[in-house]
């Protein structure tokens, strides 16, 4: 069992990683001392697999607990769905000191943190992410996040969870599409910090593919430790350091909103991205075409998309300008000047953008 410390004061808190560790995560939530009664977000697959196992769980160890399911959708992050959530919670918040369990993966994570930000001011919240993608991501920084029909993540705020805990069993209960599409946020760690992570990655495909169990312990315990050092140190992403962990993102997003997040999800939309960032990297003379191909050819391994289908060039385009990272009419794109060294470019003319994109399509 791995456990990382995402240092921010008042607000630190512990990552664990892990295989057969779910029986000592109420003594987690003892030490924690958060509360007594547990408002659990999930799905209805996730409470049919493991909803009695956790329920057991919780309750063999005196803790009270409620479930409350929604869709195994992005369309789950809206303010309607947000809405519901917290009637029913207030509903179940009656003389009890309660907390959120967000029991899933990135869409449950991201609504269950916010939430557990706006409920009366704030109260507590853990992650027990079930996907590789929040395992290795959405769970640990803070950010919790709605969409809107005009761009992803455009509500939200930082608000950090009291643990982060990562049971590696629960990725048996993924689908192979899952766990390639969770492999997408890994390869863009690899890029931004690590040149042998990345030979790793590209080393270790088959293993990741059939779910060997140690060499997914290493994926998380690498990408969890990444994301801890970044976020310790610029937690609200005003230094520009933790902008960085965007990479692939700015495209990406707007692929998943061109296409009413149906044709893509995040994981292929992220893909897309990337190579979408290091055509643009290379037309900007930061990279070869080596290096192009290199990042290519390690997305085809793991069976994620290079080319974008069924999404217009237009409709992307116009959702990018949607992004949080931009100022007023100011673009700022997170590219790569080689493995392991991030770049921030600003002010990208939109011919070159443009250029990149449809070389994808």
């Amino acid at each position: 069992m791995a456990k990382i410390k995402v240092d921010l004061g008042k607000c630190a808190y512990e990552i664990v990683v892990g295989r057969n560790i779910f029986s000592r995560f109420c003594a987690y939530l003892k030490k924690l001392n958060i509360g007594t009664d547990a408002f659990i977000i999930t799905n209805t697959f996730l409470k049919k697999k493991y909803g009695f196992k956790l329920a057991h769980t919780l309750s063999g160890s005196g803790f009270n607990y409620h479930f409350k399911l929604v869709a195994d959708s992005e369309k789950s992050k809206s303010i309607q769905t947000a809405t519901d959530v917290i009637k029913d919670l207030a509903k179940f918040d009656r003389k009890k000191k309660v907390f959120i369990i967000a029991f899933g993966g990135g869409v449950v994570g991201d609504l269950a943190g916010f939430v557990a930000s706006v409920y009366k001011r704030g109260i507590n919240y853990v992650q027990i992410p079930t996907t590789l993608l929040a395992q290795v991501d959405s769970s640990i920084g803070g950010k919790t996040a709605l969409d809107l029909d005009l761009g992803k993540n455009l509500v939200g705020a930082f608000y950090q969870p009291r643990l982060v805990f990562s049971e590696i069993d629960f990725l048996k209960s993924l689908d192979s599409t899952q766990i390639r599409c969770g492999m997408a946020e890994v390869i863009k760690y690899a890029l931004i910090k690590d040149r042998e992570f990345f030979n790793f990655l590209e080393k270790k495909y088959r293993q990741v593919l059939r779910r060997d169990p140690a060499t997914l312990k290493k994926i998380i315990d690498c990408c969890s430790r990444i994301k801890a050092g970044i976020v310790c140190r610029d937690e609200k992403e005003t230094l520009g350091l933790r902008t960085v962990l965007n990479l692939g993102h700015t495209i990406g997003h707007a692929i998943e909103v061109s296409g009413g997040y149906k044709r893509y999800n995040h994981g292929q939309a992220v893909s897309l991205g990337l190579i979408a960032a290091a055509e643009l990297s290379n037309r900007l003379g930061l990279i070869d075409v080596g290096l192009v191909c290199r990042i290519r050819s390690l997305l085809r391994l793991y069976g994620l998309p290079v080319k974008i289908k069924g999404v217009s060039l237009a409709k992307i385009i116009q959702a990018h300008y949607h992004d949080k990272k931009f100022l007023g009419k100011e673009n700022k794109f997170i590219l790569i000047g080689g493995i392991g060294k991030p770049v921030i470019v600003k002010n990208i003319k939109l011919a070159l953008i443009k250029e990149a994109i449809s070389g994808l399509i």
